[in-house]
Parts: C-alpha cells; structure tokens; sequence
C-alpha cells in the first residue's frame, strides 16, 4: 500500500480502527490523549473573559440574551 494511492482521510480512518483493534475503544481513547494535552490557563483566561462575576450574574446575562440571537441562528433553530 502506497500512502500516495489513498487520501489523508482513509489513512486517518485506518490509523484509528488499527489502534482500536489492538487497543480496544478505552485503550485507543488514552492512547490519543496523549497527543491532545491542550494549552494555557483555562481558570486565568476564565477571569479575563468574566472578571469576578457570579453565577448568578452569568445565568442571568444568558437568560437576557436568549432572544437576541442572529437571525441566521434562529433560523437554523427552527429548521428552516
């Protein structure tokens, strides 16, 4: 099998039932973890986006905003 006779796509499929045959589905999730560590200070970012507010405060800006959605999002809500 040449890698340039099938597409990144096929090989990435390959790649995942290969790990999960010899893996099983739990083993090819903690395998794949390994790669995605992710980055940055999820609580430090978290205070620069909110500052100090409450829950409170946050649920209610969600429920004041709930009908101020774009258009395109509503209509996407409703299925049309």
């Amino acid at each position: 099998m040449s890698s340039k006779t099938i597409t990144l796509e096929q090989i990435r499929e390959r790649g995942l039932r290969a790990l999960a045959n010899e893996l099983g589905p739990a083993g090819m999730i903690r395998f794949l973890q390994q790669f995605e560590r992710g980055h940055g200070d999820y609580t430090a970012d978290r205070y620069q986006w909110l500052g100090e507010k409450s829950v409170a405060e946050i649920a209610n800006e969600l429920q004041q905003n709930r009908g101020k959605r774009a258009p395109r999002a509503k209509k996407l809500a409703s299925g049309h």
